[in-house]
């Protein structure tokens, strides 16, 4: 088991899930955010690494991934930051991010990099589910990673069950099909997808994201499934003033 699949097991109580952006605000911020989290309280960590084309964002982890890249932040300058990540971090890190980079830097040598500096999992929403099964699975397991696949309210009966098949970390349950950033919606639809999810019994644990940012939206995924995953909220947050000092006020915002 990595950090993740102890976590998961052992911690009962709703699990919160920070992402932010790597090189946001500034190139050299992703180990500072990182620690900060983990003291204000976070269960774990997921680390965006950005790209050009981020379809799936909103305009906030657009903006963030868009200075990100300015400010000259890749996955080779991710994984040198990295290198110190165990010395300062003890909870689960997983990285999240768009396939094409992880293509060109090699899928074989990015699952290495992952396991050489600490990393749990890796979310990649675009890797299809074929291909990752039948030519990139065994680099992940080699390396003792767990993929995480996203699952969204059309998402097929038969395609759900296949990912818990596959998968050995959680499920990442999308609160709705549009791109990050939307509140939460609190509705008889939301319920029902909700509801068709938890009355599957998957083996593996799930965790509602896009759209969780307070109390309220935070509670309501809890209701569901393990926990959630706060992201625009946070990465919007960053851009406050004196946001390093006050991420412990964030997290009690989203669970006191």
């Amino acid at each position: 088991m990595n950090r993740l699949n102890i976590l998961f097991q052992n911690k009962k109580d709703a699990l919160l899930s920070i992402y932010f952006t790597a090189g946001y605000p500034n190139l050299d911020s992703t180990l500072d955010i990182a620690e900060a989290v983990e003291k204000a309280g976070a269960d774990f960590i997921e680390i965006g690494f950005p790209y050009s084309d981020p379809l799936a964002d909103g305009p906030v982890i657009q903006n963030s991934s868009h200075i990100a890249l300015q400010n000259g932040m890749n996955l080779k300058v991710l994984f040198q930051q990295l290198k110190d990540l165990r010395k300062r971090v003890s909870i689960p890190v997983l990285l999240m991010g768009y396939v094409n980079p992880v293509l060109q830097y090699g899928v074989a040598n990015f699952c290495d990099s992952c396991a050489e500096v600490g990393i749990d999992g890796v979310i990649v929403p675009d890797l299809p589910m074929y291909e990752y099964e039948n030519l990139y699975k065994d680099n992940f397991i080699k390396n003792n990673l767990s993929n995480i696949f996203l699952v969204t309210p059309q998402t097929s009966e038969e395609r759900i069950r296949r990912i818990d098949e596959l998968s050995n970390g959680f499920i990442y349950l999308l609160s709705s099909s549009s791109t990050t950033g939307k509140n939460l919606t609190v509705s008889n639809e939301a319920d029902a997808y909700f509801s068709r999810i938890r009355d599957m019994k998957l083996k593996n644990p799930t965790m509602i994201g896009f759209g969780i940012s307070d109390v309220k939206s935070f509670n309501k995924a809890a209701e569901y499934t393990r926990g959630a995953i706060v992201g625009s909220a946070f990465v919007k947050f960053l851009d406050t003033e004196n946001a390093m000092e006050r991420i412990p006020e964030f997290i009690r915002s989203i669970r006191p």
